[in-house]
C-alpha cells in the first residue's frame, strides 16, 4: 500500500450529497477481486454515455462532457471535494479501489458512510471529514487549478490563501497510512514473533506438523 505523508495536489469538486458506492463503481464491475484496474470505470455511469462492462477499453467510449472529471482542468486531480454521506449504500471495497486506482489520494467531505470510511484507510486513501460550513468555504474558494496541501503528520490542510484547517484522524489509522501498511503489512511487522511462536508450537505438538 502506498504511504500517505504530505501532498500538494489539484482538487476536483463533486458537488453532490449521498454519493453511493454503486455510483462510485457500478455492480457489474464487482466480478473481479483484483485491486487494480478499476480506475477507468470510476463513476462509470456518470462519466460515459454508454453502458460499461468489465474489460471494456474506455479510451474510445463516448464521454459525458458535463461530468466534472471529464473536464480538462480537473485531469490529474488527487483530492476529491464532495458533500455529506459520501460512500453510502453497499459495503463494496471496490469503491476505494476504484478511487485509488484513478489517482485520488484524499477525499474531503462533511461525513462518510462508516464502512466506506474504514475501507479507505485499508486501501491507502485518506478520508477527511470537516464541518459542513468549512466544506462550503472550500467549494466557494475553488477556482480552476485550485490546489490544497494535506499534511497527515501535522493533521492539517493548507489552502492556497494560507489558511490552515485542522482535521482529526485516529492514531492507529494515521500510523498505518504514514507507513503504507494495510492489514497484511501490519501483521508482517510481527513476522519474527510469529515464526518464533510457530517454531515453539512445533516442538510442543510435533504431530500437528507431520507430513
Amino acid at each position: 500500500m502506498k504511504a500517505f505523508t504530505k501532498i500538494t495536489a489539484l482538487v476536483a469538486p463533486l458537488d453532490r450529497a449521498n454519493v453511493d458506492t454503486d455510483a462510485i463503481i457500478p455492480k457489474q464491475f464487482l466480478k473481479s477481486i483484483q485491486r487494480a484496474g478499476f480506475g477507468p470505470y470510476l463513476f462509470d455511469e456518470w462519466r460515459y454515455l454508454d453502458h460499461g462492462e468489465p474489460g471494456m477499453d474506455c479510451t474510445n467510449r463516448p464521454l459525458n462532457q458535463d461530468f466534472i472529471l471529464n473536464k480538462p482542468e480537473y485531469q490529474g486531480a488527487e483530492i476529491l471535494l464532495t458533500r455529506e454521506n459520501f460512500g453510502c449504500g453497499s459495503s463494496r471495497e471496490h469503491a476505494p479501489w476504484a478511487l485509488e486506482d484513478y489517482g485520488f489520494r484524499a477525499i474531503i467531505a462533511p461525513s462518510f458512510a462508516d464502512i466506506f470510511y474504514n475501507n479507505c484507510f485499508k486501501n491507502g486513501l485518506l478520508p477527511i471529514h470537516l464541518p459542513a460550513d468549512v466544506v462550503d468555504s472550500l467549494f466557494n474558494e475553488l477556482t480552476e487549478g485550485y490546489r490544497l496541501t494535506i499534511d497527515l503528520a501535522a493533521q492539517k490542510i493548507t489552502t492556497q490563501s494560507g489558511r490552515e484547517i485542522a482535521f482529526d484522524v485516529d492514531e492507529n489509522r494515521k500510523y498505518r497510512l504514514l507507513n503504507g501498511l494495510d492489514d497484511i503489512g501490519l501483521t508482517l511487522q510481527q513476522a519474527d514473533e510469529i515464526k518464533a511462536y510457530e517454531a515453539a508450537r512445533a516442538k510442543r505438538a510435533p504431530w500437528l506438523f507431520a507430513d
